[in-house]
């Protein structure tokens, strides 16, 4: 079996509004799901995506209030990559990216830039010919929005010690640093750098884990086979919107095998997505207690 490119990426923020209105306000994803960690439900979690929040689309955070800045480091990824329908959209971005007082970087076929809490990403020109995933924000031209992810790179001082976790088990495709990681038309690339000297130190702005997108039917045949790989999986775990093993590959990145479906209009309208908050079955008796917890947030669309 093969995984079927990103299925999103989960990130920690110290602040949910600020980063609420950098993700949809500036960046223009739809804010699909308001939810909470559901390992910890007193904490946010946000999922932003494409205008149903379809897999490869799928940028989450977790608030933790007060975390100190994080500092990605060995083990850990340090660029998050969306794809742009063309170079001129590049320069859209770049042009709005300034407005919103963000410093970019340019090249022809990439913009880079950082969130305001240091999360390193990027904008590439898409020649993949894939579907688009983008969402429907009001004031952004569509043939500029962000048409899902292109990949994500981490640091890593042995990636051959990755590579029979990519090629092997999840049936990526490449060598070395640099994997594409593909299957029924939705492709991710998934690349290493030297990391830094400096350790990394998770907190706001860093990422916590990657998910790569499977079948429902396949989960249990995937969880035998992380298991017979040499990997210490996590039991499959039901996350509502879909169903999760988690694992860290060799170089100590957090993986996890997300399932593409059942989605989030399980429990929500698609018109509806993200306006309310959403608990787990197990948390809904404890519904009042949640909710003096968090502060109140809202998207600007």
């Amino acid at each position: 079996m093969r995984v079927a490119g990103i299925h999103h990426i989960t990130a920690i923020t110290r602040e949910a509004q600020p980063n609420i209105d950098f993700y949809a306000g500036v960046l223009g994803l739809r804010l699909v799901k308001k939810t909470v960690n559901f390992d910890a439900p007193d904490m946010y979690h946000l999922y932003f995506g494409d205008q149903t929040g379809r897999p490869g689309s799928i940028m989450t955070f977790f608030e933790i209030p007060g975390v100190p800045p994080g500092r990605p480091g060995a083990g850990m990824i340090h660029r998050v990559s969306w794809r742009v329908a063309s170079p001129a959209s590049l320069g859209f971005w770049e042009a709005r990216l300034a407005g919103a007082g963000i410093e970019t970087e340019r090249a022809d076929s990439w913009l880079r830039f950082a969130d305001p809490e240091g999360l390193g990403l990027e904008l590439v020109a898409d020649t993949s010919g894939e579907e688009p995933l983008a969402a429907d924000s009001p004031d952004i031209p569509g043939e500029h929005r962000l048409l899902g992810f292109a990949g994500a790179r981490a640091f890593s001082g042995d990636p051959a010690a990755s590579a029979a976790t990519l090629a092997d088990l999840l049936g990526g495709e490449g060598g070395g640093a640099a994997w594409i990681l593909d299957e029924d038309g939705r492709s991710s690339a998934w690349a290493y750098d030297p990391p830094p000297v400096t350790p990394g130190r998770p907190g706001g702005g860093t990422v916590h884990h990657i998910a790569w997108a499977t079948e429902p039917a396949d989960q249990q045949t995937w969880l035998k086979q992380v298991l017979a790989s040499g990997h210490h999986p996590s039991p499959i775990m039901d996350r509502t919107y879909f169903r999760s093993i988690y694992f860290r590959e060799p170089s100590g990145v957090l993986f996890e095998l997300a399932t593409r479906g059942p989605g989030f209009t399980i429990d929500e309208e698609a018109a509806d997505l993200g306006t309310g908050l959403r608990l787990p079955p197990q948390y809904e008796s404890r519904r009042t207690a949640i909710e003096a917890q968090l502060r109140p947030v809202a998207a600007p669309w």
